[in-house]
């Protein structure tokens, strides 16, 4: 998935951090390899995805996001994220060995 930047504002970052998660935890993350699935339909028009992966620390996070266009090109707009539960954890590590821990 290519994007030029991430879109960030008082809201959404706000929502991100409230879980414990900072902007360059969720950043980090996609600095290095990532499950990226559709996430279910929702209200809104946009296409709304999930990114499973590891933050620059060594910790399992979830994060819904989207892609939007703009003069900067398509920038990753995070909507929502936290760390992962152990299941959570667990069940990533069980289905997705191909993905690197670090």
């Amino acid at each position: 998935m290519e994007f030029t930047g991430f879109n960030w504002d008082l809201g959404n970052r706000a929502k991100c951090q409230k879980h414990g998660l900072t902007r360059d935890d969720i950043e980090s993350m996609f600095d290095r390899p990532v499950v990226i699935l559709p996430d279910k339909p929702n209200s809104q028009k946009e296409k709304r995805y999930r990114a499973i992966g590891t933050t620059r620390h060594g910790r399992r996070a979830f994060i819904i996001f989207t892609l939007r266009q703009s003069i900067e090109g398509t920038l990753l707009r995070p909507i929502s994220a936290r760390y992962m539960h152990q299941e959570e954890v667990e069940l990533y590590e069980k289905n997705y060995t191909d993905v690197p821990n670090r």
